[in-house]
């Protein structure tokens, strides 16, 4: 008890961002342990903390009590009573019972009151109401419902055939307010009188969509139509123009000549024709291949009818007819809208026979809803509970906090939405409004807020626990401190020149303009406005696709003061005007390959979206986008164009991702938020992301699709590391350059592993590498004939900390001929010295090194922790991929 004061107290106090519940859980752990050890489910765990809190409050009110029954306050909250009224067995019986959670079944019921419903009435309850009956049954009523009333839904069944228990998905819905005066024992006689009522209606409800049913579903058949339908298909028959001719012998009438004539065509036909082509001798000039035509060969004849009609019909017969089909067609319309008039007045007296004043005096609303997600056996669990001094609904998600609505509630706990729904609810009664209002200071009369609620014993305890908070945050700026002192000295020792000006960051590097949406947020943070400035500074003859594709390496225009909104031209759409980040867009990813692409569909589907609707413009603009990307991926265009670095779908079609990780993933990005510049665009997003929205579970492996998506990560990461060390090495900087070169050799052979189109040319990386290590080699081996003390020992350390590291590397596979090569030529580099006369600290020194050179082992040792890549937006990436590429010879002269 004293540990959970406490952890309510730190919720209310403590200056953490979330409180470590674990001292808490352990101690519950311990109390509610069965003796056979099995995990326990929510259900039975609240059961058992509640009667724990019981009987914990029983003994401290009993201690407390002065003469006076002592009161429980978890009972003065939480439980209620019901009356049980039946018959078992002939004899009729009232009992009082107390409750707590009140158990309801979900499966079978629509929504929360028709789960109260057959909560409260068991068995046969007609013999409640005779006195000759042997049946039994038994109603249950409120006697007294207590201040906050919890709903225990009952959402989980066992399987007999499977052995196992499921969980009951079913979309069970309850209203925010919830009026239980018709379950009250007090209102039991107006109650049965209502539902006897209730249930003559639906008795007649039944039978009224009987008959409609009969109306819309006509036929004897397997098939069944509407039976308007059927007399508006007779109609347009007999109405049709009469032909006097079978449609076989009008075919034959204008059958193709010999050549093509086709195997169905009837003797008579073949005879009138004359000799077949087999006849004709083969010398004619006449006689050709046939060449199949589809759209020209198989046309329909002018004289032949679209539709089946009547071979003879008189107008009088034609007149009779129709008078008879329209009247039948209108009595079975008339018909069909009475009963579907009727169906719904039914249905609207049923939804308001509890609607009265008298049956609306027992408000009680919801306060919490607790959620689970996954199946009977594992899950994950979350809460939605209403704040009633901010009127609205917060979500409580482990350490996370965030504002919510009811229509959130509303899709994941009523359940049929992927596999989350409610397992309790927890109302309050709408009158007793001590349980919501504020407190008040009893001398000052102000609002007690946080602290100032608790005891003092609990907020001496808080006060503590922010102390040591604070001092914890001291000592780790003081940690961060020491951290940056040492950065800051090692950033002073000489390095060569970086190849970009880009911040380096020791975050993962930037994924797809488009990322999924658990990593949305991370990635859609960029400082964009430079970009978008930069592009409308471009000259204006330059067009739009100039500008969506004008590099940011030529310096960004300055954005006028205070400036908020600016302009950007799309190719082939036209002029936008887009915020600035202050506004809630990334501009940067409006510039972007994908986000290019997108909205060129969206303006191509401009036409159909007019016409149809968004849904129709969507469907038309992610068709044209894949249709796009896939001819994209067909393509084989030269190394420094690669495609698959624009589009991550490019990269999955091209390595045969499942359909559903490509759909997902072009939903994903017309999902975007970006595009909400414009209602057209703003419109198709929406759709986009209610269709997210209704994929279930099962239809995408998540895990599967992480797992793509990361290989794409990694397949960006390994063109960063290799596009850096090119940069590099080509600015002579090869110690930079090799520990760039050697991770992108072994991030792309394990691409490779996956697929021929998962990595980049592997022998272009290593030949790179190889020539990095040559000519670190001839760096190290000229220092150490320099004979300068200085010299000769940074020689080694390049030998000992980058040579001597990566040979394992380039001997570990013996079918690359080039690298085994190259590491000989090395090897014999220095073994040349030892045949030459030296100074003896010198051979001393070659003696220590031999050894680890020649040491012919391809055990791979540990290397440094990747190099640091600076953050590329993907059309800078792009753009500086294809320079570096261009300027490489494909094919070198001297392997080595």
């Amino acid at each position: 008890m004293r540990e959970l004061r406490y952890l309510f107290a730190l919720l209310v106090g403590s200056k953490r961002k979330y409180v470590d519940p674990s001292r808490a859980v352990e101690i519950l752990k311990d109390a509610f342990k069965s003796n056979d050890s099995q995990q326990q489910d929510v259900s039975e765990f609240t059961h058992k903390l509640l009667d724990w809190l019981e009987d914990a409050f029983q003994i401290k009110a009993e201690e407390e009590r002065d003469g006076e029954k002592p009161k429980n306050p978890m009972v003065e909250l939480f439980y209620g009573r019901f009356l049980a009224v039946g018959v078992l067995e002939g004899k009729k019986f009232e009992n009082t019972e107390m409750f707590g959670q009140y158990p309801l079944q979900v499966n079978g019921f629509k929504d929360l009151h028709e789960c109260l419903e057959a909560a409260m009435i068991e068995g046969e309850i007609e013999s409640l109401h005779s006195e000759n009956s042997a049946k039994s049954g038994q109603e249950h009523w409120f006697t007294e419902l207590p201040p906050v009333l919890t709903f225990e839904l009952s959402r989980f069944e066992f399987n007999q055939a499977l052995g196992r228990p499921e969980k009951i998905h079913n979309k069970l819905e309850f209203p925010p307010i919830l009026y239980l005066d018709r379950y009250m024992h007090k209102n039991r006689e107006i109650t049965r009188i209502k539902r006897d009522e209730i249930k003559r209606l639906k008795e007649y409800l039944t039978v009224l969509q009987q008959r409609l049913e009969r109306y819309l579903s006509y036929g004897s058949g397997p098939k069944r139509f509407p039976l308007v339908d059927v007399l508006q298909y007779a109609l347009e028959f007999a109405s049709s123009k009469p032909v006097c001719t079978s449609p076989v012998d009008d075919l034959g009438a204008s059958a193709p000549a010999s050549g093509t004539l086709p195997a169905q065509t009837s003797p008579s036909t073949i005879e009138q024709q004359g000799p077949s082509s087999s006849d004709v001798p083969s010398t004619s000039p006449v006689q050709r291949s046939v060449i199949h035509k589809p759209f020209t060969q198989s046309r329909i004849p002018p004289d032949l009818p679209m539709h089946p009609a009547p071979r003879h019909i008189t107008e009088e017969e034609l007149s009779v007819l129709e008078g008879c089909l329209h009247r039948w067609r209108t009595e079975v319309e008339n018909d069909t809208r009475d009963l579907q008039e009727s169906i719904s007045r039914i249905h609207r007296t049923i939804e308001l026979m509890y609607s009265d004043k008298t049956m609306v005096q027992v408000p009680y609303r919801l306060h919490a809803v607790l959620v689970h997600e996954g199946q009977a056996n594992a899950g994950h669990y979350w809460a939605y509970i209403y704040d009633h001094h901010q009127k609205r609904w917060m979500k409580y998600n482990d350490i996370s906090v965030t504002k919510s609505t009811w229509e959130e509630l509303e899709r994941d706990s009523f359940g049929g939405y992927r596999n989350a729904s409610a397992y309790c609810l927890m109302y309050i009664n709408d009158k007793e409004q001590y349980l919501i209002q504020e407190e008040f200071n009893k001398e000052t009369g102000q609002i007690l807020v946080g602290m100032d609620t608790l005891p003092s014993d609990l907020r001496d305890y808080v006060k503590e626990d922010n102390k040591r908070f604070e001092k914890e945050l001291e000592e780790w700026d003081a940690e961060l401190a020491q951290k940056a002192q040492q950065e800051k000295l090692l950033s002073q020792i000489p390095r060569a020149p970086a190849p970009s000006p880009a911040p380096v960051q020791a975050g993962e590097p930037e994924y797809l303009e488009q990322p999924s949406r658990t990593d949305l947020s991370k990635h859609l943070k960029e400082d964009s406005v430079q970009a978008i400035n930069k592009a409308l500074a471009e000259q204006e003859d330059r067009g739009p696709e100039a500008i969506m594709d004008s590099s940011s390496d030529n310096g960004p225009a300055q954005p006028a003061p205070n400036q908020r909104v600016v302009e950007v031209a799309i190719p082939d759409v036209g002029t936008f005007v887009i915020e600035s980040e202050e506004g809630g867009y990334d501009d940067e990813v409006m510039l972007t390959p994908n986000m290019q692409g997108i909205i060129m569909a969206i303006g191509k589907a401009r036409n159909v979206y007019d016409r149809c609707g968004p849904e129709a413009g969507f469907f038309k603009a992610i068709k044209l986008e894949y249709t796009r990307l896939l001819k994209l991926a067909q393509e084989d265009p030269p190394p420094e164009c690669d495609y698959r670095l624009r589009h991550a779908i490019v990269y999955f079609i091209q390595n045969q991702a499942p359909k559903k990780i490509i759909e997902r993933t072009l939903l994903e990005q017309f999902g975007d938020h970006n595009l909400s510049f414009d209602e057209r665009c703003r419109n198709i997003m929406k759709v986009a992301q209610s269709k997210l929205e209704m994929i279930k579970p099962d239809e995408v492996n998540m895990e599967e699709y992480e797992r793509w998506h990361q290989d794409y990560r990694n397949f960006r990461e390994t063109t960063m590391f290799l596009m850096v060390g090119l940069e590099f090495f080509q600015k002579k900087s090869y110690m930079e350059a090799l520990l760039y070169l050697i991770y992108a050799y072994q991030n792309n052979k394990e691409l490779l592993s996956k697929g021929p189109y998962r990595g980049h040319d592997e022998e272009l990386i290593s030949h790179y590498r190889r020539e990095c290590l040559l000519k670190l080699n001839e760096h190290a081996a000229a220092l150490f004939e320099s004979g300068d003390d200085q010299e000769v020992n940074n020689g080694l350390i390049i030998m000992n900390e980058l040579i001597v590291p990566c040979l394992p590397l380039l001997l570990v596979d013996e079918m690359e001929e080039k690298d085994i090569v190259a590491v000989e030529d090395m090897r014999n580099r220095w073994c040349s010295y030892l045949g030459q006369e030296m100074e003896p600290n010198l051979q001393e020194k070659l003696t220590d090194f031999l050894p680890k050179l020649l040491d012919c082992s391809t055990e791979i040792k540990g290397f440094n922790d990747p190099p640091k890549l600076p953050s590329y937006s993907t059309h800078e990436l792009c753009e500086r991929y294809a320079r570096i590429m261009l300027s490489l010879s494909r094919t070198p002269a001297d392997g080595r």
